[in-house]
């Protein structure tokens, strides 16, 4: 139950960043200027989608592993991997001593997951295996694709709030003269692009509550993803990721930027605290 009502959600919150796309474009930009930052924002995204994976592992200076240089993990993937019916990923190991993980890749067939050494060396065996049981359900969910579904729209709104921005130092929205209204658009200006930022983050905290139960499923018990999200959040805060940028905070099992956001709203993963109670509520 508690999957759909998140899945539900996820729809719900897409729906709602597609609506307010549609009325600041045209409300701002028209047909015109809509369509061309659509387009815009969707080129950047396709890139993105296809090469994100190379980037992100690019920049956790991310070294492949295989079942040689690292039989405790590769053999631990490969069978949580079955469990879940997905392809064998390509297994990563990153040198940051903050612990953290995360899984990228377009699809399943082009995924792969990552590890820290921080993170082989606080968790335990179970705690590791919960670990890469959620990042595996972010693959069989398509997170990554939903993530890049979710950028692009909130990018096009974005951009056209700029164009509308110009528009009026320039004379005013579509050239045409519309002062009386000057300050509702205005408002608009600033306000959407916040509004696609909280929709965007309300949109991962969805997804992770989703992986998470189907990462405990994927590893037979939610025990051992319980002990090292308390373990990860708690040493997280100790020791900052080097490398980690805010736009790829998402990523993570724990957000790299944990405590320094300003509101709950803005936090692309839910509290630990919550997902840990909702994991405990799957075997209560």
């Amino acid at each position: 139950m508690t999957r759909f009502v998140n899945n539900l959600k996820t729809t719900f919150l897409l729906t709602l960043l597609f609506a307010v796309m549609l009325l600041i474009g045209g409300r701002l930009g028209g047909t015109g200027g809509l369509m061309i930052a659509f387009i815009f924002g969707g080129l950047m995204n396709i890139g993105a989608y296809f090469y994100s994976d190379k980037i992100a592992l690019a920049t956790m200076r991310g070294q492949e592993v295989d079942e040689k240089s690292a039989p405790d993990l590769y053999h631990m993937v490969d069978r949580l991997s079955k469990n879940a019916n997905l392809p064998m990923p390509r297994v990563y190991i990153c040198p940051q001593e903050a612990p953290n993980a995360f899984a990228t890749g377009r699809n399943p067939k082009h995924a792969a997951v990552a590890v820290t050494n921080g993170a082989l060396k606080l968790l335990s065996y179970d705690e590791l295996e919960g670990v890469m049981a959620h990042e595996l359900a972010h693959v069989k969910n398509r997170d990554t694709l939903i993530s890049c579904i979710v950028a692009t729209l909130a990018g096009v709104i974005t951009m056209v709030a700029h164009m509308a921005q110009w528009a009026m130092i320039f004379g005013g929205i579509g050239g045409q003269n519309r002062d009386s209204n000057i300050f509702a658009d205005l408002a608009m200006i600033i306000v959407a692009p916040i509004a696609a930022v909280l929709v965007q983050m309300a949109v991962s905290r969805s997804r992770e509550y989703v992986a998470d139960e189907d990462g405990a499923r994927i590893a037979g018990t939610p025990f051992g993803l319980i002990s090292a999200l308390q373990k990860l959040e708690s040493v997280s805060q100790q020791i900052p990721m080097q490398g980690a940028s805010p736009t790829q905070s998402h990523m993570f099992i724990i957000s790299p930027m944990i405590g320094k956001t300003l509101s709950g709203l803005f936090r692309t993963h839910p509290t630990t605290q919550d997902r840990v109670t909702k994991l405990r509520a799957l075997v209560d």
